[in-house]
């Protein structure tokens, strides 16, 4: 009987540290809601994705994998692109890059560094602005680790960034962020990460930040065709009761082919 309790108690261990392994059906994302995290897209790989934001905003993006460990892309998108009222088209692309510097394995997470300066929401044109409604993550360091449990796999990823393209608010602080994602069945996931907006609190934040202490996200995303995600979106889910009493929504979309 002790012989038997040993043995399923090192297999539950294995079972649950074991990192989820090369080709399965739900590869690690490699951003969940807005974080990123240490997963690259596959060499001869690329991804096309659309967020629906509130306000009929929509960004569009385009991403590549050149090697195992380097991809690149672009996003560009607008405010009200969906209704009846003026565009206003964000004022550049954006860029997407990540390299992943540490493979993940069964004891150690993966490590990438990245830059990202794509924003969320309206941009906000002015001398004191020139930046999005939520902060894009600019330059960061993220660290992901992946576990087959029971259900499928199970990711905990987490980092620090500093955005130096978006400071004429005066805040210039270095950002913290964590996340996880875990696969229900083969086809529904549930994400959730918290950006903790440590450079969006001076004065001139607090008059356009809905959010109180940080942005809370959560998400459903469904794979219901292969290579084809649908992701549910409810964002913000620390918003400010005394400026609004609601969360935000969003669809996102991505599709992910290879060569």
């Amino acid at each position: 009987m002790k012989r038997i309790f040993i043995i399923a108690l090192l297999f539950l261990n294995v079972s649950l540290s074991q990192t989820y392994p090369t080709g399965q059906n739900y590869p690690p994302p490699t951003d969940l809601i807005t974080v990123p995290t240490a997963a690259t897209l596959m060499r001869g790989s690329f991804s096309l994705g659309m967020r629906i934001q509130d306000g009929g905003g929509m960004i569009l993006g385009l991403r590549a994998g050149i090697t195992d460990r380097f991809q690149f892309g672009l996003s560009y998108g607008s405010s009200n692109l969906i209704g009846d009222d003026s565009l206003r088209w964000y004022p550049r692309p954006e860029a997407n890059l990540k390299y992943m510097l540490v493979d993940e394995s069964i004891t150690t997470p993966g490590i990438a560094m990245g830059l990202n300066t794509q924003g969320f929401g309206n941009f906000n044109l002015g001398d004191s602005l020139n930046r999005y409604d939520m902060k894009a993550y600019g330059f960061y360091l993220s660290s992901s680790k992946n576990w087959n449990t029971g259900l499928g796999n199970l990711g905990m990823h987490g980092g620090v960034s500093y955005n130096f393209t978006e400071t004429d608010d005066g805040d210039e602080d270095p950002n913290l962020f964590f996340g996880m994602d875990i696969e229900i069945n083969p086809e529904f996931s549930l994400l959730m990460e918290y950006n903790a907006a440590l450079n969006e609190n001076d004065m001139t934040t607090e008059t356009l930040a809905i959010s109180r202490g940080g942005y809370l996200n959560a998400a459903i995303r469904w794979t219901f065709v292969e290579h084809l995600h649908l992701e549910l979106n409810f964002n913000n889910l620390l918003f400010d009761e005394d400026k609004v009493d609601y969360f935000k929504r969003e669809i996102k979309i991505i599709y992910i082919e290879y060569f």
